[in-house]
Parts: structure tokens; C-alpha cells; sequence
């Protein structure tokens, strides 16, 4: 065998190595969630976002909540014995109001147990998604977020804040505007949240929590613990299954090619343990 057929093998199995790799992790993920299907009597839907990267490009991509994620689960819950517990696992920053309600409307419309699984994070229209579960199951770590509206990358509460404030005379009709949809908006999602909320709790403090959610209490990106949501009355628990977190690593990050920040053997490691 000449040099060339060596080259002409090694650029082959290069350009397989991608596909056959995938396609493991599919199969995993598959054998996994079956399992847990199996364990828990459930139905276990992911909703996994993760920053991509343009493969010949490598540009990052951000991945959120879309209509196209909202169909996918719409249909997956219509598919499902409306008695079947559901499992919900939750890893994403946020997304779309529309798409995030109509699964969380759809969540709280299913008769059987649904809980929501954390790992990681459930920011923004992920926490009105967990909203509407019976059970919010969260690592010690995990973290929920505001579900405060944001308008062309900036918080409706502080562009009506700002409208409000300062004198008309000084407002461009822009600002105006956004001040008007931004009040809506957050109209429409506090209520949204108050809805979702009076399964758990009593109408005064549905209301209560859902205005600290939703108007601008914290800043869009504030890290709610499980602690704190437990404070706040939410129905939520920290005993995470195993399994959920083992499904979690079939979910990498997709590699960049100068490669993360984070690095450790990837196996389990105890007090008096040695490695070799």
C-alpha cells in the first residue's frame, strides 16, 4: 500500500469521524432515555440548548426557544397517554414568550405528573416552562431566572422606567413606543405567570411572586437557586437522578477548535481514590 492510498484512507476515515460519532451519541441518548423511561413509568422530553458552532465558519450560534421547539413538543405531549407522568428536562437561556407559554400551556393542560428537570440552567422562557411543572427538580447548583419581557435587547422595565422618568419633551417616538409594548408585555407575562402559579399557591401570592418574575425586580440574567425558589414557594426539590446527569454529558458542548477552559479526567473521584 503506497503513500497516496494511506493519505486517501486517513482523509476518509477524518471525514467519517464526525458522522460516526454523532451517531453514537444518538444511539446513547436513545438507550438512555429509555431507560429512564423505563425507571420512572414516564415520557421524557429534552429541550437542550446548546451554543453551536457554524462548521466551516466557527462562528457561535445561539440556540433558544422557537416556535420550531415548541411544535416538536407540542407533538410529543399530543403522542402521550394524557395520564402518563411526564419528564421535562430542561437545559436552555431562554427564548421566544410565544413558544415557551405554549409549552407551559401545554404542560399544565396534561393530566399526568409533569416534572421538570434542571441540571444546568432553565433561564427566562425556560423558568415559565417550569412554571407549569407539578415537581421543579433542580441540582444544589442549578439555576431558574427572571421572566422579565425584553424588547430589541434591552428590559421593558427600563425603557417604561425611563418613558416615565424623563420628560416627554425629551423622548424620541421610538422610546415611546417600546415604552407602550414594553408595558403589555410585561402586563401579559406577569399575568401569564400568576395563571401558571395558582396550582402552587394561593391567588395573593401567585400574584406576588409573578410580579417579582416578571417587572424587573432583578436584572434579566440573575441566577435564581434552587434555595431561593424554594423561598419564593415554588415546587421545588434537589434530589436529582443520576441518570438525568449521566443524559446530560450525551449533550456536549460542541468542540471549538482552540477548545474550552475547563478540563478534568471525566471520572468519578473519592477521598482516598488514586489515579493510575
Amino acid at each position: 500500500m503506497g503513500l497516496m492510498d494511506l493519505l486517501w484512507i486517513f482523509l476518509m476515515a477524518s471525514a467519517l469521524q464526525p458522522v460516526l460519532q454523532r451517531r453514537w451519541l444518538e444511539a446513547m441518548r436513545t438507550r438512555k432515555i429509555a431507560q429512564i423511561e423505563e425507571q420512572r413509568g414516564s415520557r421524557v422530553i429534552l429541550l437542550v440548548h446548546r451554543q453551536e458552532t457554524m462548521s466551516l465558519l466557527g462562528f457561535p450560534v445561539l440556540r433558544y426557544i422557537d416556535v420550531n421547539d415548541s411544535e416538536e413538543v407540542l407533538r410529543a405531549i399530543q403522542l402521550t397517554d394524557p395520564k402518563l407522568p411526564l419528564d421535562i428536562v430542561l437545559h436552555t437561556p431562554g427564548g421566544l414568550v410565544l413558544a415557551a407559554l405554549q409549552i407551559a400551556r401545554a404542560i399544565e393542560a396534561h393530566e399526568g405528573k409533569v416534572t421538570v428537570f434542571v441540571p444546568h440552567l432553565a433561564m427566562s422562557g425556560g423558568t415559565l416552562i417550569a412554571l407549569a411543572a407539578d415537581e421543579i427538580v433542580m441540582c444544589r447548583h442549578s439555576v431558574l431566572g427572571p421572566i422579565d419581557p425584553q424588547l430589541e435587547g434591552m428590559p421593558a422595565a427600563s425603557i417604561v422606567k425611563v418613558a416615565e422618568t424623563k420628560p416627554i419633551a425629551e423622548l424620541d417616538d421610538k422610546t415611546l413606543v417600546l415604552a407602550d409594548v414594553g408595558r403589555k408585555a410585561i402586563a401579559q407575562l406577569e399575568a401569564a405567570a400568576t395563571a401558571l402559579l395558582r396550582r402552587h399557591m394561593e391567588e395573593a401570592r401567585a400574584r406576588e411572586v409573578a410580579a417579582r418574575l416578571a417587572t424587573g425586580t432583578w436584572t434579566h440574567d440573575y441566577p435564581i437557586s434552587a434555595e431561593e425558589a424554594q423561598a419564593l414557594g415554588l415546587p421545588v426539590s434537589t434530589a436529582m437522578p443520576s441518570e438525568v446527569l449521566e443524559l446530560m454529558t450525551l449533550y456536549p458542548q460542541p468542540v471549538r477548535q482552540q477548545g474550552g477552559g475547563v478540563e478534568y479526567l471525566p471520572v468519578p473521584r473519592s477521598r482516598g481514590s488514586r489515579a493510575g
